[in-house]
């Protein structure tokens, strides 16, 4: 697979409150190839949403590159084509729709970028499609529940046709409910789509679900590996502040207490098996 995103030694800094400059990213080198389904993880301010904010030009490393589909995030004449193949959606969905009707808001970025009319409705239908939204094509975005909304959000950078869709914490604000159908929404587009999909989340069930799981500390990547070899290391993410799926978690402490158990447990169904097993050897009936 071909890299879509390569970010190399990149560092950035925030001018502090002293105006101080305070480091938040340190050398931090990461690709992300195309058709990867990439979870984020880290403390807050750990530097994950910074790094995400370098996947498509909102920030700027200040020394290092970054590269998507080989362009130079730092060529301000390449800025039109990064945000074309790299889109955008964030933590609040009230913040990235500005229109009274769902399609028209989903139409609103083609129709500044001079898309043709007829291609715009075929777009919008298209996507809206995708993410489940089309039934409410004609309703008022400030009339849904908050998983429809960031759903429309999602809908909205799709109609762009982007080949990477980075996600800052986009279940943050939802309720159970909304946040499976977001997830659902998010597999779909990278299973079905083909799209590569950067997540940022504080979930460990969400990051359960990806390819790969990448673990940043104090701006650099401490982890970077399939899910449950990821989070094998329960004592090192616990460390830096950091949870594990719960299924994890019951295996660990029962590992502890000198169980034989494997130690890549990472779902409700991995754990209910594994148990079952140590409960057939020990002759448990259940």
């Amino acid at each position: 697979m071909d890299s879509i995103i390569s970010a190399q030694n990149i560092s950035f800094s925030y001018q502090g409150e002293d105006n101080q400059p305070n480091m938040v990213l340190h050398d931090l080198s990461i690709e992300i190839k195309k058709g990867e389904f990439v979870a984020v993880l880290g403390h807050n301010g750990s530097g994950k949403s910074t790094l995400a904010k370098h996947f498509n030009s909102i920030l700027l490393p200040m020394s290092g590159v970054v590269y998507v589909v080989g362009l130079n995030t730092a060529d301000e004449s390449h800025l039109y084509d990064i945000r074309q193949n790299v889109g955008m959606v964030f933590q609040n969905p009230d913040n990235q729709i500005v229109a009274t009707i769902v399609e028209e808001d989903v139409a609103f970025a083609l129709e500044n970028m001079g898309v043709p009319p007829a291609e715009i409705r075929q777009r919008v239908d298209e996507a809206l499609k995708s993410v489940g939204m089309y039934e409410h094509r004609l309703h008022a975005p400030h009339q849904l529940s908050g998983g429809q909304k960031q759903r429309v959000a999602i809908a909205g950078i799709i109609a762009m046709r982007p080949q990477c869709i980075v996600l800052d914490e986009p279940t943050a604000m939802l309720d159970p409910k909304g946040r499976r159908e977001v997830m659902k929404t998010i597999r779909r587009l990278n299973h079905d789509y083909g799209i590569t999909v950067v997540l940022i989340t504080h979930y460990m069930d969400e990051a359960a679900q990806c390819d790969r799981v990448v673990v940043v500390d104090s701006g650099a990547i401490l982890l970077d590996d399939i899910p449950s070899r990821v989070f094998s290391h329960v004592e090192q993410l616990k460390s830096v502040g950091l949870d594990v799926p719960q299924a994890t978690e019951l295996i660990y402490e029962l590992r502890k207490n000198g169980y034989d158990l494997p130690d890549d447990i990472i779902t409700e169904e991995g754990c209910i098996e594994a148990l079952a097993k140590l409960l057939e050897g020990a002759h448990v009936n259940y």
